[in-house]
C-alpha cells in the first residue's frame, strides 16, 4: 500500500489503443468474485485446471473507466503504457477464478510469471479487480479485501508518486497482509492479523509461497522493511 491513495487532478488528454491480447495459456478459468462452494463431484476438476493468463492493450472502455478515478492527465504513466492483466488464481473456497489487474508493460510478464507460481502453490486470493472499481480510493480497496496494483496517486503525505502510479507494485490480500505502522493498522479486519506468527491462508510471510514466488521475479517486499511493515505490498522497485 506505502500510505492512503491521493489521486491527482487533471483532464483526460490520452488515445486508447486497440486491444491486443496475448494469451499465455489456453483453458479458461471461472470467472466472478463472490466465494461460493464448489460441488463435491467438480472440485478434482476445478484443482486440476491449468492456470491462465493473457495480457492485453487498454482499450477504449478500460480507458474510459479509468479516467478521473485511477488515471489522470499528469499522471507517470500514459495509458499506452498499460496493460490489463487477466489471471487465474484460487479463491478462498478453493475455486478457481479470473482475476484482473492493471499493470506497466515492463512488468506484465514478469506478473504473470508470478500469479503462475501462486496458482500451482495454492496460494488463496480474495478478489482481484482494478481499484477503479472502488472509485480508486485505496483503502475502499483494502475494506474488501481487493489485491490490485495500478492506482495514480502519491505517497501519503508525500508529493512523491507511489510505485502503484508507475504500475509496478501491486497489494495483495490487503486484509490478511496489512500495512502496520507503530503496531497498528487503520483496517479493523485486519487486527488479528497483526501477529504475524499464526501463519493463515492468504498471508505472505518469509519462507512462504507468496514471498517466494515474487522473490523469483526479483521484486522487493515491504514486510522486509525498517520502519513501518507493508506485508501486502510487493514492486519492482523494492519501494
Amino acid at each position: 500500500m506505502r500510505g492512503r491513495a491521493h489521486p491527482v487532478a487533471g483532464t483526460f488528454a490520452s488515445a486508447c489503443a486497440l486491444a491486443l491480447v496475448v494469451v499465455l495459456a489456453e483453458v479458461p478459468a471461472d470467472s466472478g468474485a463472490s466465494a461460493g462452494t464448489a460441488p463435491g463431484g467438480d472440485r478434482a476438476a476445478i484443482a486440476q485446471r491449468p492456470f491462465e493468463g493473457a495480457i492485453s492493450r487498454i482499450d477504449a472502455a478500460q480507458a474510459r473507466r479509468m479516467t478521473g478515478v485511477s488515471w489522470r492527465a499528469g499522471c507517470p504513466v500514459p495509458l499506452r503504457h498499460l496493460r490489463l492483466l487477466r489471471l487465474s488464481h484460487r479463491g478462498f473456497d478453493g475455486r478457481v477464478r479470473t482475476g484482473r489487474l492493471i499493470v506497466h508493460r515492463d512488468v506484465a510478464r514478469a506478473v504473470v510469471g508470478v500469479f503462475r507460481r501462486l496458482y500451482r502453490a495454492r496460494v488463496p486470493i480474495r478478489r482481484m479487480v482494478p481499484v477503479d472499481a472502488y472509485g480508486g480510493s485505496d483503502y475502499r480497496s483494502i475494506e474488501a479485501d481487493n489485491t490490485s496494483a495500478f492506482n495514480c496517486r502519491y505517497v501519503a503525505g508525500t508529493r512523491s508518486w507511489s510505485e502503484h502510479a508507475f504500475g509496478r507494485a501491486l497489494d495483495v490480500n490487503p486484509i490478511e497482509n496489512p500495512y502496520v505502522s507503530g503496531g497498528r493498522t487503520s483496517h479493523s479486519a485486519s487486527v488479528p492479523y497483526l501477529d504475524r506468527t499464526r501463519r493463515r491462508p492468504g498471508m505472505a510471510y518469509e519462507g512462504g509461497p507468496l514471498v517466494r514466488a515474487f522473490d523469483a521475479a526479483g521484486w522487493g517486499w515491504g514486510g522486509r522493511w525498517a520502519s513501518v511493515k507493508d506485508y501486502q505490498h510487493f514492486s519492482a522497485s523494492g519501494r
